[in-house]
């Protein structure tokens, strides 16, 4: 008897032991569940309303360049409020908000941007306002692309300055997982900023890939051993992360694609920036998936 006793002793200390310690790891996978849930999100637009939107001077007869900009920020800000009703009310504390660079000189075109920045927390998240974001979104942004194809000067876009003197303070949050869309064809050219330290320059055109020669099936060679590439312009924004969608290459040079890459890639690289995705210019249903994937989804 003591014997059965003994060894029904020992068995339940044994059962009871091994519960005790699966039960804390039940719960860290049910505040990790919780914590990637209650994460606040800080998205930025960066819009590129240079001649890459005109629809003279590129015209795509299967959908313009513009309507694709409009889809890609559709399937944003759907994937933003998807974040926000994932979350209890009293966890809310987002932002989102667009930018450009320069600034158009149309007034009517900034105050539309002021609209679009939008901060919600606990005091003024509602059903209502969560259910009006999209909406907002899609029709203050079409406004902006019609009045800047309708005005019809385009004076190119600053990229390289945006992040050499205004992202760190405009689009990261100590606290919060940032996200900066940005919306180019891959090219970047703005003549006040034009700058060359050895083969790195604050630009890149068709003319500039020409002219270094990267045009070639030994572009990826010259760049890696000639050091072509972005100026770099920030020595840690490994706090953001980037999503580039657009990226329209000349069709003249089958090597363009990759070396607009390479460029984005090493300059991303060199700033520490550790999740980010470059794509092309397809369909915005082609691309929603690949959006809303990217921005709720942490993937490192």
């Amino acid at each position: 008897m003591n014997t059965i006793l003994k060894t029904f002793t020992i068995s339940s200390l044994i059962f009871l032991a091994f519960s005790c310690k699966q039960e804390p790891d039940k719960g860290k996978e049910e505040v990790s569940f919780k914590n990637a849930k209650s994460e606040n999100y800080n998205i930025s637009i960066l819009l590129d309303l240079s001649d890459r939107i005109s629809i003279q001077k590129n015209p795509n007869p299967t959908m313009e360049y513009y309507q694709r900009d409009l889809g890609y920020i559709k399937s944003v800000s759907e994937a933003f409020t998807a974040h926000l009703k994932s979350k209890r009310i009293r966890q809310i504390d987002d932002k989102m908000q667009l930018f450009f660079n320069p600034e158009p000189k149309d007034p009517g075109i900034n105050s539309i941007s002021q609209k679009l920045k939008i901060v919600i927390d606990k005091n003024n998240a509602s059903k209502d306002l969560l259910n009006s974001i999209n909406a907002n979104y899609a029709s203050q942004t079409s406004k902006i692309y019609v009045s800047a194809i309708k005005d019809n000067n385009f004076i190119g876009s600053d990229i390289w300055s945006f992040f050499d003197t205004k992202v760190k303070d405009q689009c990261i949050e100590n606290d919060d997982r940032n996200i900066l869309v940005i919306l180019t064809d891959g090219y970047m050219f703005y003549d006040n900023t034009l700058m060359k330290e050895g083969n790195r320059t604050s630009y890149i055109t068709p003319e500039l890939i020409r002219k270094n020669g990267l045009n070639t099936k030994d572009w990826e060679k010259k760049i890696q051993g000639q050091d072509y590439g972005f100026i770099k312009t920030g020595d840690d924004l490994s706090n953001l992360e980037v999503l580039v969608l657009g990226v329209n290459p000349n069709q003249n040079n089958p090597y363009e694609e990759k070396v607009i890459k390479a460029y984005w890639t090493k300059w991303f690289t060199d700033m520490k920036i550790k999740h980010f995705e470059i794509k092309n210019a397809d369909l915005p249903s082609n691309m929603e998936k690949i959006i809303k994937d990217f921005i709720l989804e942490k993937k490192f």
